[in-house]
């Protein structure tokens, strides 16, 4: 598999870069979901924010490297028995994604630093406030990153929906270029 992106097909970066997004995006999801409803004494009342506080800061430099690749590798082209509809659908939802994703992990940011301090990223850094203490604001926050959270995990059905039906319904390379496979036989 080449590194780089082709006209025909997706290179080793975008692959990984796509998987491991989407990877980090459900376990994100899975573990905000589950965290909310821990008591105070649970033993991963303090430690599950910090995990998700942490893979969110670096799903954050993810997209910034994606978009980046993105904007700097050529896209596959779409397949010839690709419809107009289906091309443009699948673009919007690209974009509909990376703004979603900015949105969430800007409002998980803000809900974190809300109260002035900075987030340790796994021991590894720090990414300080830009807002100081402001009160309240962790509120508003919280009520933009769970609707956009929600919205996230729906476009990821639309998508793997679209990409089961590209490869179970039409069996044609949409899935297996995704996947850094070859063509069928």
């Amino acid at each position: 598999m080449q590194i780089r992106n082709s006209v025909e097909r997706y290179g080793l970066i975008g692959v990984a870069l796509h998987w491991l997004m989407a990877l980090a995006v459900l376990g994100l999801f899975a573990l905000g979901y589950w965290m909310v409803g821990l008591s105070y004494f649970h033993e991963w009342y303090r430690q599950g924010p910090h995990i998700h506080r942490s893979v969110g800061v670096l799903l954050f430099i993810a997209l910034v490297v994606r978009l980046i690749w993105r904007l700097t590798n050529p896209m596959p082209r779409p397949l010839p028995s690709h419809r107009r509809w289906e091309v443009v659908t699948a673009h919007t939802v690209h974009w509909l994604f990376y703004g979603l994703l900015f949105v969430a992990m800007v409002s998980g940011y803000l809900i974190s630093t809300a109260d002035g301090r900075s987030i340790q990223v796994f021991d590894w850094f720090q990414v300080p406030s830009i807002t100081g203490r402001q009160p309240g604001l962790e509120d508003i926050a919280g009520t933009v990153h769970e609707w956009s959270t929600w919205a996230i995990i729906a476009l990821v059905g639309v998508h793997a929906a679209g990409a089961l039906k590209h490869h179970l319904l039409d069996r044609d390379e949409t899935l297996r270029r995704m996947m850094g496979l070859g063509k069928r036989r």
